[in-house]
């Protein structure tokens, strides 16, 4: 088995740790390895961006965007 250090770990994270580990009856070590396999174990899957946006949106009633009209490109430059 590994192991790792955590320095700089702010007093409130560590006392918020030492309650949430006694509300599940284990150490504060056991509590951080059940806090990182959880955390390692989501698997989020695949992310569909529209999917996303469109969820994100859905409970607003959605929005609509008004698109400006498309107008023709102008000549490129020429470096002549």
């Amino acid at each position: 088995m590994a192991s790792i250090t955590v320095r700089n770990l702010d007093d409130e994270v560590k006392a918020r740790l030492r309650v949430r580990a006694a509300g599940h009856g284990r150490s504060m070590e056991e509590e951080a390895r059940a806090i990182l396999r959880e955390a390692v174990e989501r698997d989020p899957g695949p992310v569909d961006l529209v999917a996303a946006i469109r969820g994100r949106f859905a409970p607003l009633g959605g929005i609509e965007l008004e698109l400006p009209e498309r107008e023709q490109a102008g000549e490129p430059t020429r470096f002549d």
